[in-house]
C-alpha cells in the first residue's frame, strides 16, 4: 500500500503540487489506520514523512519562503505574505453578519484567486461570522454522516471506501480554511463543493454519489 502511495505521491510532486499530495497522504493514512494499522507504525511513518517534508522544502526555496511568510506575513507584504494579508483583510471587515452578498471589496483585484483557493475569505467578508460558521457546520455534518456511513457499511471494502472519501473531503477543508485564516502556509487547495472548477467539482460530486450509494446499504 505504501509503495502505491509513494508512486502516486511522486507523480504529483513532479508537477510539483504539495497541496494535492498532502490531501492524498492524509486520506490514505486515514484508510490505513481504519484498516487496522498500529499507531506505532504510523508514528514511524510520521517521522519519515517529516524528514521527507523537510527535504521537499530544501529542494524548492519558494516553499521555505512560504513558511517564513506564514510566520510573519507583514515581513514581505507585497511578496510572499501578500495572499495571507489580503485574505485577513477580507475576513476582518466581515464582522458578525458580513458586508452583504455580492458586496465584497477584496475580490476585485486585491485577493488572488478569490473564486477558488480563497473563496472562504470572500464568504466570511460577505456573510460574516454567521455565514462562515454555517459553511463549517455544513461540512462537519457531511463528514459526520460520511463517517457514520463508513462505520455502518455492510462490508470492509465499502467501509474503507467511505472512509477514504470522507478523509479526502475533510483534509481539503482543513487545509483550505487553515490557509485562508493564516494558520498554515499558503498552498493551492480548493474548498470542496464551493470553489470554482469543472473537473474538481465533477470528481467531488462523483465521490459524494459513491458515498450516498454506500449509505443505501448501511446497516
Amino acid at each position: 500500500m505504501l509503495l502505491i502511495l509513494g508512486f502516486a505521491f511522486g507523480l504529483i510532486m513532479l508537477q510539483p503540487d504539495l497541496g494535492t499530495g498532502s490531501v492524498l497522504l492524509g486520506a490514505t493514512l486515514l484508510i490505513i489506520y481504519t484498516a487496522g494499522a498500529r499507531l506505532s507504525h504510523l508514528a514511524w511513518l510520521a517521522v519519515v514523512g517529516f524528514v521527507g517534508f523537510v527535504a521537499l522544502i530544501a529542494a524548492a526555496p519558494y516553499r521555505l519562503q512560504r513558511i517564513t511568510s506564514f510566520l510573519d506575513p507583514w515581513q514581505d507584504p507585497l511578496g510572499a505574505g501578500y495572499q495571507i494579508i489580503q485574505s485577513l483583510y477580507a475576513i476582518g471587515p466581515g464582522g458578525l453578519v458580513g458586508l452583504g452578498l455580492g458586496m465584497s471589496r477584496q475580490k476585485y483585484s486585491y485577493l488572488p484567486e478569490p473564486q477558488t483557493d480563497f473563496i472562504f475569505s470572500i464568504i466570511a467578508e460577505e456573510l460574516g461570522f454567521i455565514g462562515a460558521a454555517t459553511v463549517l457546520l455544513l461540512f462537519l455534518l457531511l463528514i459526520w454522516r460520511g463517517m457514520r456511513t463508513a462505520i455502518t457499511a455492510p462490508d470492509s471494502f465499502g467501509s474503507l471506501l467511505a472512509t477514504g472519501i470522507v478523509g479526502m473531503v475533510a483534509v481539503q477543508v482543513i487545509i483550505n480554511i487553515a490557509v485562508v485564516t493564516g494558520m498554515m502556509p499558503v498552498t493551492g487547495i480548493t474548498l470542496p463543493l464551493i470553489s470554482a472548477g469543472g473537473s474538481s467539482l465533477t470528481l467531488m460530486l462523483t465521490a459524494i454519489g459513491i458515498l450516498l450509494n454506500i449509505s443505501r446499504y448501511a446497516r
